[in-house]
């Protein structure tokens, strides 16, 4: 069983860490955060196999307490540590922001300093990460994270600032470091020099985080998806979706209904085309049409009916029954004219996916009875 205690363990990354090494095998973890005493601190730190140190100051309300939140929390805890006569491995989360002559900057420096100076002076293994801006589940909005301020307001249509929106972002997705962290506590950290990096680093600029994201809130009403495909778009969405009001996380689609049942858009991609929902009453029949390239997947998850096909020219009529008691997908080629028929006294409920999303200035398709 190893021991890490983690300082800031009630902030944004100190969570995301618990709840990361809790899933980890022989792992106990101990917090220390605002409002712990300093005899916590000493109690705790003298406990530990390894410490993720991620306390500190970022928007005080005095300039001094960057010093006493950041650089003199350090020193008590490498104090702590060298009277002990310890050589318990830190891991410091510290800011790109510390090669700036700010006060934040000038005090995270020195917390770094601080660190590099107690391994050199005990042999113990320190890793030093300046952090660009982290995003994620549970990151705080209005603070110190433009991701989070923009995914918090879009979601609930209030205005976001943008200064400049060509101005470069790079950015760490919380899971990501998440990562990084663990292997640097298993001893395989990615350094660059004297510093330890995050393996994953997105570069973008602010303008293009927020376009994006505004997308996402589009999407609920045009029933566009991301690009899953894109790992910064997949991540952005994510953490949108995290920031949802808790009320919002329903929305309503658009029924297309008739005496035959309904029919009614689910997603549209621009790469993986579309998923719909159709409801058959028992006994109707649809479709009676055929595409010259479009093509489509059926599903029935619930009912039974029956799927008919006939090639275009020729008299010969093909049926493939489907049941929601067995599912199976049936592939609808161009070139047949196809329908689909409820055989059952309920409602028959299939899946539809077409590989283009419906364009009523070119929709491809030719009805003729099968």
């Amino acid at each position: 069983m190893r021991t890490i205690l983690i300082t800031g363990s009630e902030g944004f990354v100190g969570k995301n860490l618990q709840l990361t090494l809790s899933r980890q095998g022989e792992t106990e973890v101990l917090g220390f955060d605002q409002g712990d005493s300093a005899e916590t601190l000493a109690t705790r730190a003298l406990q530990a196999d390894a410490i993720v140190h991620l306390a500190g100051v970022n928007r005080p309300e005095r300039a001094e307490d960057f010093q006493t939140g950041n650089a003199d929390l350090t020193a008590t805890l490498t104090k702590i540590l060298r009277e002990a006569g310890r050589t318990t491995p830190i891991l410091i989360s510290s800011s790109t922001q510390a090669a700036q002559d700010n006060p934040y900057g000038l005090s995270k420096r020195a917390a770094e300093a601080l660190v590099f100076a107690y391994g050199e002076a005990t042999g113990a293994s320190v890793c030093v990460y300046r952090l660009p801006n982290v995003f994620g589940k549970w990151c705080r909005p209005n603070y110190n994270s433009a991701v989070a301020t923009f995914c918090h307001n879009i979601a609930r249509d209030l205005p976001i600032k943008i200064n400049d929106p060509s101005a470069p972002l790079k950015l760490v997705y919380i899971d990501d470091l998440m990562e990084e962290f663990l292997r640097a506590l298993d001893g395989h950290p990615t350094r660059e020099g004297a510093y330890c990096v995050p393996a994953v680093v997105h570069e973008t600029t602010v303008g293009e985080v927020a376009d994006l994201i505004a997308s996402f809130k589009v999407g609920r009403s045009s029933l566009a998806c991301p690009d899953m495909a894109d790992p910064l778009s997949l991540k952005l969405y994510s953490t949108y979706l995290s920031s949802l009001p808790e009320d919002c996380f329903g929305y309503p689609l658009t029924m297309h209904s008739d005496h035959r049942g309904s029919f009614t858009e689910f997603l549209r991609t621009p790469e993986r085309g579309q998923v719909s929902v159709n409801i058959s009453r028992p006994g109707i029949t649809k479709g009676n049409h055929w595409h010259h390239t479009k093509n489509e997947k059926f599903l029935v998850v619930s009912g039974r009916g029956v799927i008919r096909f006939r090639k275009i020219g020729t008299d010969r009529v093909l049926e493939y029954p489907v049941s929601g008691e067995k599912l199976e997908v049936v592939d609808i080629p161009p070139g047949y004219t196809h329908n689909i028929t409820n055989l059952a006294e309920t409602d028959m409920v299939t899946l539809m996916w077409v590989n283009e999303p419906y364009n009523p200035a070119k929709p491809d398709t030719w009805f003729e009875e099968v």
